[in-house]
């Protein structure tokens, strides 16, 4: 179970780092201010690093600054250096000292279970040996499998990143911005914890609806889990004459069950990451969009133009008409 908790950890680390270094190309402030009849955003996007080392080591030595998705990337890979950018020096301690200290007991405790685990599979091998040989009960007893080993070991890793996390909202939360609200703050914020960029833009009605969808996601997700898990072990023991099964469901029975909550897992887990994905979208538009104005004067006005052509794509340029102006009507709409 610790190894997989492990692994999920670097799998989160490593999304998030490369979510973090990305996102600065993908919403881009320009985007909701560029004009499209000279398009130019676009092309100094593709041209944008992901990640400068250059600059974000001279922004840790306070010799120029650095936007808060570098400092947010960096700080994943370097945990920290966000405090570093910050001038908030006495928190270092905090960070790698909890890091540190909850990090190595866990693995300290999670080494004292494998040990006890490592023991208890070489007598489970000898005793097999033993009662295949002489057809006799094994004399020893079973040696103990320390599991408050494993479940402090466990809690203290979590604990670790636990205090991993604070250090990257507490680097987020202290960045000097210029402008409030700041889409990328707003971004980060829904990234580290669902729902919190949307309380940073303001927009409060918008966290049942978030939260609702990813804890229904989540329900559906463990539920549909289990009975995966349930009927793929009944198929196996179904599926195995030796197994010792009493269960009064066919093999291929569950099977279809098994294909089935497989299927409704799947749908689960993208249904949790859509919902995630887009309170993260939702709260980098809406900061951007904090400042757009809607005026309440919607008005349709209608008035004779002079309309000039434009034969840059005309296809029959031998007519007459080619290169005259026209007298029409142009309606303008104002909201």
């Amino acid at each position: 179970m610790h190894r997989q908790f492990i692994r999920y950890i670097i799998l989160s680390v490593i999304c998030l780092a490369g979510f973090a270094a990305r996102s600065e190309a993908q919403f881009k402030e320009e985007a909701f201010k560029q004009t499209y009849n000279n398009d130019t955003t676009s092309v100094a996007d593709t041209a944008d690093k992901l990640f400068s080392i250059k600059e974000f080591a001279g922004a840790l030595a306070h010799k120029n600054t650095m936007k808060i998705g570098t400092m947010f990337a960096g700080s994943i890979i370097l945990p920290g250096s966000a405090q570093i950018y910050n001038k908030d020096y006495w928190k270092l301690p905090i960070v790698y000292g909890g890091i540190g200290a909850l990090a190595g007991t866990g693995g300290y405790y999670l080494h004292k279970y494998n040990l006890t685990q490592n023991r208890y599979d070489k007598w489970a091998s000898e005793k097999a040996i033993f009662e295949d040989k002489y057809k006799i009960e094994y004399p020893f007893d079973a040696p103990y499998i320390d599991k408050s080993s494993k479940n402090a070991g466990t809690l203290l890793l979590a604990g670790a990143a636990l205090v991993y996390w604070a250090s990257l909202l507490d680097g987020v939360v202290c960045y000097d911005s210029e402008t409030e609200p700041n889409p990328g703050r707003a971004t980060l914020y829904s990234i580290l914890f669902p729902g919190l960029g949307q309380i940073y833009n303001g927009e409060l009605f918008k966290i049942p609806i978030y939260w609702g969808g990813l804890l229904a996601s989540v329900h559906f997700l463990t539920t549909n889990n289990l009975n995966y898990r349930r009927f793929n072990r009944i198929h196996n023991e179904a599926s195995d004459p030796g197994s010792g099964y009493s269960e009064n469901i066919p093999a291929e029975t569950a099977k279809w069950y098994r294909d089935v909550y497989r299927r409704y897992r799947d749908y689960s887990i993208v249904a949790t990451a859509a919902v995630y994905l887009l309170q993260v979208i939702d709260a980098n538009v809406f900061a951007y969009m904090h400042d757009f104005e809607v005026s309440d004067d919607i008005t349709m006005n209608i008035e004779p133009t002079v309309i000039s052509p434009y034969n840059e794509y005309a296809i029959n340029t031998a007519s007459p008409m080619n290169g005259m102006n026209a007298i029409g009507m142009k309606v303008g709409f104002r909201f």
